[in-house]
């Protein structure tokens, strides 16, 4: 069952996010993933507005999802990551085919 990777991405430092933005999809890639979206525009319909840069990724399952999170091809990127942004994500689960 696909799983939906949501981040909610407040840029700190847009140079170095770069080359996160650079090294990121491959990573996904790897890993069975794809982005939906990637910091389109996002137009609050209800609750507050997102903070930044909103990404969404899709994944063959939450446990590939996580794998790619926790694998060593992203450990470069997300260390990026977190030193130019701050950010919020989770992992939700998709509905069984029908």
């Amino acid at each position: 069952m696909a799983a939906y990777i949501l981040i909610n991405i407040t840029i700190t430092d847009p140079e170095r996010y770069a080359d996160y933005a650079k090294l990121a999809p491959g990573t996904v890639a790897q890993y069975g993933g794809r982005y939906l979206a990637r910091g389109g525009r996002a137009e609050t319909l209800e609750g507050s507005t997102p903070a930044g840069r909103v990404v969404v990724i899709e994944f063959p399952s939450s446990d590939q999802a996580k794998a790619w999170l926790n694998s060593p091809e992203y450990a470069g990127p997300k260390a990026i990551r977190h030193s130019a942004s701050t950010s919020q994500m989770f992992v939700v689960d998709g509905l069984p085919p029908s």
